[in-house]
């Protein structure tokens, strides 16, 4: 039997008919006096739609899922074939989901606007520039940085920075490996003064995180004012509001605030807004984003970065705690490649059926679900089902996830679209009528830094311990200077593993967890526990994405998956 042919996600893309962004604004309330249009198929929306009153009583539905392989377990196109599903079977849906990157987008994961045919459109668009959003938060970063070294280089307005304190990076939106480490201020007394310095690719900016945890345009100039930038050489905290760099880098994000209004392949619409990284930084969308989306709808469907111990850990212990928000339900992605990959199987061997290893890769599916039980909040388990996967394995998934009394549906959305994902869009109404109230934090804001690293570590990853390292030590003693115990824990981490180990898979047990290291996130309002070595500007593959991306003298883009 010939082997089918499948399309690409570009030209599945390519062939859609898009609906002008006005029709698709009327599906949501929307009046064309409130659109700020971006050409024929992108808006921006107006912070005043939200309405909390509408907030308190839709649906929040939150897409996770277990420890991903390194090509991702398809959370994105899960996400929006849910959203497909749910107006399939007569639910008012609206997707809500994060920005991509440009350096996975050439690099080695591709775009993040989901796959085949559940897809957010246009989707070259979405992946590229898109309306700026991403531009705005690296002048504004960039501002800040030039501010900085400005001061340190102007004596007669100096605030005394200590150059080796300065924690602020530059940033681009790209895969860069050769600027992770630099130095500024060459060229003698007109080039600065000299110090080491370095980039991290926009998504880790922490004003992308300001960004997705503002309330409103107020609220996201006063974080970004309380940004800590480092010491004075009298071990004074120095912050970008003793720049004054508030009030201009807010000019700079005076729309990038506004979340953006695209639509799905079927024509139901989709609110898309902000990027931070899952491993480094809380990995959502944006608060305002998805009180929009609540405002708007019945049902909404987001999604959180990398597995249910990184993305959704911090959705509901950060995001949520600073937005008031409690999902209804939490949706965990499975795949049979990535249980597989979890029971021991060679990565290049994943579309080889193998029941035992998967057999084997079960624990981590379960762990992820035990994590969900612990929130309070009802769980569905969502078989993302690829070209390879046999009925053998699939039932295998099935059969454990009724025995353990967890909700599960084979979801075939990149193939058929919503009608491939309406069994998982049932379970999911079932899920939210179950709800009984707001989610249980992993821990309480006011305990001790240390305790709720503990918290995280015990309970999410399963770790037996934690050490704190010498540097994360002195760490510990500035967060209880600067005055900041009381702020939420954000968790860097490797995406790889529930360990901080990358190597160890499946379902650790009984290892101890190093923090190495602990930063300082004041602005966007978190604590950063660093374990291990983590990278905020990523390099690119041998052979990266963008070697196969080209464009036409007609201006079509190919090449991009």
């Amino acid at each position: 039997m010939a082997e089918k042919k499948y399309k690409s996600d570009l030209e599945i893309a390519q062939a859609a008919a898009l609906a002008h962004i006005r029709t698709i604004a009327t599906k949501l309330g929307i009046t064309e006096d409130d659109l700020e249009l971006y050409g024929k198929h992108k808006a921006k929306l107006p912070l005043d739609l939200i309405k909390d009153e509408k907030v308190k009583q839709n649906n929040l539905i939150l897409v996770t899922a277990i420890t991903p392989t390194p090509a991702g377990e398809g959370k994105t196109t899960t996400s929006i074939g849910l959203t497909e599903g749910l107006n399939k079977i007569g639910k008012q849906a609206t997707v809500v989901l994060r920005e991509p990157s440009l350096g996975p987008v050439f690099g080695i994961k591709g775009g993040a606007a989901g796959g085949g045919y559940s897809q957010v459109i246009p989707m070259e668009d979405i992946n590229l520039h898109f309306t700026g959003d991403f531009s705005a938060i690296e002048k504004a970063n960039n501002l800040l940085s030039a501010l900085i070294d400005n001061n340190i280089q102007n004596k007669k307005r100096s605030l005394g920075i200590d150059p080796r304190t300065v924690a602020w990076k530059r940033v681009m939106d790209m895969n860069d490996r050769a600027l992770r480490e630099i130095v500024v201020g060459l060229g003698g007394k007109s080039g600065g003064m000299p110090r080491q310095d370095g980039f991290n690719i926009t998504a880790a900016s922490e004003i992308m995180a300001i960004l997705c945890l503002a309330k409103d345009l107020e609220d996201l100039k006063e974080k970004m004012g309380n940004i800590y930038v480092g010491d004075t050489r009298d071990r004074e905290a120095v912050y970008a509001r003793d720049l004054n760099a508030e009030g201009a880098m807010g000019a700079l994000m005076k729309d990038a605030i506004k979340p953006n209004l695209v639509q799905t392949l079927e024509g139901n619409p989709a609110i898309i807004h902000g990027g931070p990284f899952a491993n480094i930084a809380q990995g959502t969308n944006s608060i305002v984003a998805t009180k929009m989306g609540l405002s708007l709808s019945d049902y909404v469907v987001t999604e959180a970065g990398f597995g249910a111990d990184l993305g959704a850990e911090k959705f509901l212990n950060i995001k949520c705690g600073y937005g008031g928000l409690s999902p209804k339900a939490i949706v965990l992605v499975a795949t049979i490649r990535a249980l597989k990959y979890h029971g021991g199987k060679p990565l290049a061997d994943l579309s080889q059926p193998d029941p035992e290893a998967l057999k084997k890769g079960l624990c981590n599916l379960e762990k992820h679900i035990e994590n969900i039980a612990k929130f309070g909040i009802p769980g569905v388990v969502s078989i993302n089902r690829f070209a390879a996967d046999t009925e053998e394995e699939i039932q295998i998934i099935i059969d454990r996830c009724k025995e353990l009394g967890v909700g599960v549906a084979l979801n075939e959305g990149w193939e058929f679209g919503g009608e491939g994902v309406k069994d998982l869009a049932q379970e999911v109404v079932n899920a939210v009528d179950r709800c009984t109230g707001p989610f249980t934090p992993t821990y309480d804001w006011a305990d001790t830094v240390e305790n709720k690293i503990e918290a995280i570590a015990k309970k999410v990853y399963g770790a037996e311990s934690v050490v704190f390292g010498s540097a994360a030590k002195v760490a510990l003693r500035r967060i209880k200077r600067l005055g900041l115990e009381h702020l939420p824990v954000c968790m860097a981490k490797t995406q790889s593993s529930l360990s901080d180990d990358p190597k160890r898979l499946g379902r650790p047990e009984g290892f101890e967890l190093t923090v190495r290291e602990i930063e300082v996130a004041a602005g966007a309002g978190f604590i950063i526990p660093i374990l291990g070595n983590m990278l905020r500007m990523p390099g690119l593959p041998g052979v990266p994405s963008a070697e196969r991306i080209d464009i036409d003298k007609d201006g079509v883009i190919s090449g991009l998956f």
